[in-house]
């Protein structure tokens, strides 16, 4: 595993090539350029806890205007997320409304910059204009209370994925790290996912159960998202798609979003999780002792972070093309794309990847690992858009 010095990271560079205040704007992309759009961002989460300013660029921000600008990225999916075991349904409902309020808000007050996203062509628009349009996808089946009618209140509002679950059941999906629901898709779950489909929702598989893959699979007539994961061979981790999974998926002409979070990526990266025991502890103090002070606790937050590459490293940037090329292998690379999760792992992440600004990193070791400037074209976001366009046709 790499070091930190190998890791190439310190406060100190990435204030410098960041800054703390919004650094010169990048030049804007053209149509020519390969459209880049990302799955699943976690940014919501800061606007909300840390009050984010995204016109800035502080260095513990991996996500904010100039970092996506410099990342080349024309659209995304910002996650609206709300802890699943913490609070009731109806609590989550909320949250989905207000998370929503917040990430329009937000884009409200950048109009040279963002756009809200609700179509496949507003991808290709703001490439063409020069902005980053933000899509929403609900993330968790819990936030809308087993209620039909709630789905079609967020699809009205913007919504465009359900994650069917995220970290603990719903009484109609499992999750994949819980076993204290059901195994797969109840009758409920199958109508929910058909009304996805009638309204041109996607559904996102990243936290189901392998049992509600499959079953989903067979009830969505429409291509189904995984915004967020890896391959099990490659890395065994429980959230990973299996071979078989990878087949499925690409029999349904879905796609995975292959996520940078290197636990999911790295199998000996994750069993040194144990020693990060005493950092986890800090981190639980430093919440509590800035709490009112949001800036603050960004700060101290990132330098934990920091604690963290030092302590065990980070794999090399290597490692997520292997996931990549394994998908693009077994599903085919029609069946590929990139959920980065940035802003809700901290920096266990692949050596080069720390924030969105680095995403030409990855293409270019995507390209020294063989792929063609068509296949990455489509692992960037040609393959979202299939996606994204065949599941409004449907819906039309």
């Amino acid at each position: 595993m790499l070091t930190r010095r190998e890791f190439g990271i310190s406060a100190a560079a990435i204030a410098a090539a960041c800054g703390t205040s919004t650094p010169p704007e990048p030049e804007r992309a053209t149509p020519a350029e390969p459209l880049y759009f990302d799955l699943h961002i976690d940014t919501p989460s800061r606007l909300v806890s840390e009050r984010l300013n995204l016109a800035e660029s502080p260095e513990y921000s991996q996500v904010d205007i100039p970092k996506m600008r410099q990342g080349g990225m024309h659209a995304g999916f910002f996650a609206v997320f709300s802890p699943a075991r913490r609070k009731a349904p109806v609590e989550s409902v909320k949250d989905a409304l207000s998370i929503t309020d917040v990430i329009v808000e937000t884009v409200k007050k950048h109009p040279e910059h963002l756009f809200l996203g609700t179509t496949s062509a507003d991808a290709t628009r703001a490439r063409a204009e020069g902005k980053i349009a933000v899509f929403l996808g609900v993330e968790g089946g819990h936030m809308i209370d087993s209620s039909v009618e709630v789905l079609r209140q967020l699809y009205r509002l913007g919504t465009r994925y359900l994650g069917l679950t995220h970290s603990g059941n719903t009484p109609w999906v499992g999750a994949a790290e819980y076993d204290d629901g059901p195994e797969g898709l109840t009758d409920l779950g199958r109508e929910i996912v058909r009304e996805m489909n009638a309204l041109g929702m996607m559904p996102d598989l990243s936290h189901a159960s392998d049992r509600a893959f499959f079953d989903t699979v067979e009830t969505s007539s429409l291509p189904i998202l995984n915004t967020h994961a890896a391959c099990r061979v490659v890395a065994n981790h429980p959230r990973n798609l299996s071979d078989e999974m990878l087949k499925a998926l690409a029999q349904n002409g879905g796609v995975l979003g292959v996520a940078y979070y290197a636990g999911m990526l790295d199998d000996e990266y994750r069993s040194q999780f144990p020693k990060l025991a005493e950092i986890g502890r800090r981190r639980s103090q430093v919440r509590q002792e800035f709490a009112s002070d949001t800036k603050r606790l960004s700060e101290e937050l990132w330098k934990l972070n920091l604690a963290e590459v030092d302590l065990i490293g980070a794999p090399p940037l290597s490692r997520l093309v292997d996931h990549i090329e394994h998908a693009a292998t077994v599903a085919g690379i029609d069946h590929v794309g990139l959920g980065s999760d940035f802003d809700s792992v901290g920096l266990r992440l692949p050596q080069g990847l720390e924030h969105i600004g680095k995403t030409p990193n990855l293409i270019e070791a995507m390209k020294d690992r063989g792929f063609s400037d068509p296949d990455v074209e489509k692992v960037l976001g040609g393959n979202v858009m299939r996606v994204m366009q065949a599941t409004e046709n449907a819906a039309a």
